[in-house]
């Protein structure tokens, strides 16, 4: 089987390519909808399906650490970040956005619950049962068991956690690599942004902490 993310271990200045990431508009000018690249939503939730089930088929190696997240950047390239992440129980990311990234995640194995703001308009259709039965703005919840996932359109704001007592692991995938990140908090209904900040080059994706 051919990786889609080469091999790399510990080290990570010797990218993969991913042959089949668009670079160019030839093709289907439609995808620079999606985002400031030429990668689309669809081709960033392909991307981490096929880089999970390299991390099923034991391809990539997975850690746990039960003091802080736990993740290893697989791919760099100017246009695309690949990251694999573990959760222990309660570890979570703050309510956070992707500044002028859109991303995608794909659940290997364990559970993963994510609260994402909503408008409260269009998208409103797209609600699952299991998300909050509200109307208007706010926050909906949905869990993301194994092999399934959810994509990141610019100003996706959510937080992601594991509540199992079960790790899990995912993979995520960025493009542009996340370069700011804003985080929020929800007061009365309404969504405030309370910082933003620079990521650095290679830094770990999704900055966790521990549920309280």
């Amino acid at each position: 089987m051919t990786s889609a993310v080469a091999r790399t271990e510990a080290r990570v200045d010797a990218p993969a390519t991913l042959p089949f990431l668009p670079r160019t508009l030839r093709g289907d000018r439609r995808r620079w909808h999606d985002g400031p690249t030429p990668a689309s939503l669809a081709d960033l939730t392909a991307i981490t399906r096929q880089v999970a089930a390299e991390v099923v088929a034991g391809m990539h190696e997975v850690r746990v650490d039960h003091t802080a997240r736990w993740s290893r950047r697989l791919h760099a390239d100017p246009h695309l970040d690949v990251w694999l992440i573990s959760w222990t129980t309660e570890q979570a990311a703050e309510l956070h956005d992707h500044g002028g990234s859109i991303g995608a995640l794909t659940v290997v194995r364990g559970e993963l619950t994510e609260w994402r703001w909503s408008s409260g308009r269009a998208e409103d259709h797209e609600v699952t049962p299991e998300e909050l039965a509200a109307s208007g703005p706010g926050l909906r919840r949905r869990t993301l068991g194994a092999s399934s996932g959810a994509a990141f359109p610019l100003g996706h704001v959510h937080d992601v956690s594991n509540r199992r007592p079960e790790p899990a692991v995912s993979v995520h995938a960025y493009s542009p690599p996340l370069s700011t990140m804003s985080y929020y908090d929800v007061d009365r209904g309404n969504l405030t942004r309370t910082r933003s900040e620079l990521v650095e080059p290679g830094a770990s994706p999704e900055g966790g902490e521990v549920l309280r």
